[in-house]
This record gives C-alpha cells, sequence and structure tokens, in this order.
C-alpha cells in the first residue's frame, strides 16, 4: 500500500534493536483516513473470501482492525492481555512474548464470543516474529472456528515470524513489508 509506505517514511522513527515507532498514526495518534483506506484494503486483498469476525489483540490492533470490521459489517473481538476482575471465567488462552515490552503474558478470549461457526481474519499492527499472531491462532484454534488469514499493517520481512506463518500454510497479507532498516543512516527499504 504506496500510501502507508510513504507514511511511514515521512513520520516513521528508526529506534535502535530495528524498532519503527509508528505512534504519529497508528500506535498512540491515529490517521483515521488511513486507517479506513487500510480496513478496505485488507478487504479487497482477501478477495471474496467469507469473514464474519475479526480478531486481534489489545491495544494497538483494535484501531486498523476497528475498519476492517467495518468493511466486512462483522464483528470485531479483541484478546484480553492479563486478567481483570470483570473477565468471563470461560475463556480461549494462549501465552504470547512481547518483543517491545521484553515479557511474556497471557492473552484471552471469552468463549461467547468465538464460535466454531466463525470464520475469523486475524489483524494486528506490526509483525516480526510473529508471537502475537501465533498466541491468536492458538485461540481460534482452541474455539473450532476457521482461520481465513492474517492481516498486518507493517511486516519486518527481515525478521521470521511471516515467513514461518506461510510455511504453514496460513495465508498472510501485510500493506507494507519492511525488508531492511539502517539504523545509522536512518533508512527504510520496502519489499516491492
Amino acid at each position: 500500500m504506496q500510501e502507508l509506505k510513504e507514511k511511514i517514511l515521512s513520520e516513521g522513527k528508526i529506534c535502535p534493536n530495528n524498532i519503527v515507532k509508528v505512534d504519529s498514526f497508528l500506535n498512540h495518534q491515529l490517521d483515521v483516513e488511513l486507517l479506513r483506506k487500510m480496513g478496505e484494503e485488507f478487504k479487497r486483498l482477501l478477495g471474496g473470501l467469507e469473514v464474519n469476525k475479526i480478531l486481534t489483540i489489545e491495544s494497538s490492533g483494535i484501531a486498523v482492525a476497528c475498519y476492517v470490521a467495518e468493511a466486512y459489517k462483522c464483528r470485531l473481538v479483541f484478546a484480553k492481555k492479563g486478567k481483570s476482575l470483570n473477565q468471563s471465567t470461560d475463556f480461549y488462552e494462549s501465552n504470547v512474548y512481547s518483543y517491545t515490552r521484553q515479557q511474556e503474558y497471557p492473552i484471552r478470549v471469552s468463549k461467547e464470543f468465538l464460535h466454531e461457526s466463525d470464520k475469523v481474519f486475524i489483524v494486528d499492527d506490526f509483525l516480526a516474529n510473529g508471537a502475537a499472531l501465533n498466541g491468536l491462532i492458538d485461540i481460534v484454534n482452541a474455539s473450532g472456528a476457521t482461520l481465513v488469514g492474517c492481516g498486518c499493517v507493517i511486516e519486518k520481512g527481515f525478521q521470521p515470524g511471516g515467513q514461518k506463518l506461510r510455511d504453514r500454510g496460513i495465508k498472510v497479507l501485510s500493506l507494507a513489508i519492511i525488508d531492511s532498516i539502517d539504523e545509522v543512516n536512518q533508512k527504510i527499504i520496502f519489499r516491492n
């Protein structure tokens, strides 16, 4: 998605350890018009595949997932991180390691919101090593729902997550794939 790539180049910041900071339009402040276009683009890329549920993880994936759900006119479910007093006691759970937070935490989805009849498209903001997507895939599998595919706004193509998922036969759609990051010269090279 060319508009997204241009936005990453103009507003993104390269931080140590191959971190791409895009909080001016995706992770802290939101460009809602761009998010709407992303939602429509994911639907276009999926072609005619049937989707009746969008699944993401709190919190940065929620914004883009809302626009994907809007494009499909379906419900969005997000996995909650950790435990809270107002959560259901009947849930699907998986553990996810966060590279940016450097910790593992449980994610949970209430069994009341994910069913065998659901056709699920998973959406997240970043794909690097694939931990979040793998955790969400575990939850979809535990529910008996059908996984239609996974969509990520930005994929770090130089890290193994995307390829490992594709090697398992999972459909992975990324709107911008970064092939390399040059921290010294502050350059990002995208895959064509």
